[in-house]
């Protein structure tokens, strides 16, 4: 694999955490660093994919009704407030 050599400023508090990680995964700066960089790449260019076809499907008029996201919302909204109810009430016998 052919590389090249990229330069970067760190503040001092990241490049300290970079230099831990590093220590304690036996790893260089320079793979972490890659490695991120790589990563960042990937979620980046898949976020900007997503979006990209978003917005055709929102050109070509491909939506979901607002009965429809109410529905769901009104779903999950139950769902949530069902387990934090559920939540409590196990947290209160335990009290007890």
């Amino acid at each position: 694999m052919n590389s090249s050599i990229l330069t970067l400023r760190l503040d001092e508090d990241l490049n300290k955490r970079l230099e831990k990680l590093a220590r304690s995964t036996r790893r260089s700066k320079s793979f972490l660093a890659a490695e991120a960089i790589r990563q960042y790449i990937a979620l980046n260019e898949w976020h900007t994919q997503e979006i990209k076809k978003a917005i055709k499907e929102a050109d070509a008029g491909d939506f979901v009704c607002d009965r429809d996201v109410q529905k769901i919302m009104s779903k999950w909204t139950k769902i949530e407030y069902l387990k934090k109810i559920s939540l409590v009430r196990s947290r209160s016998s335990q009290a007890q």
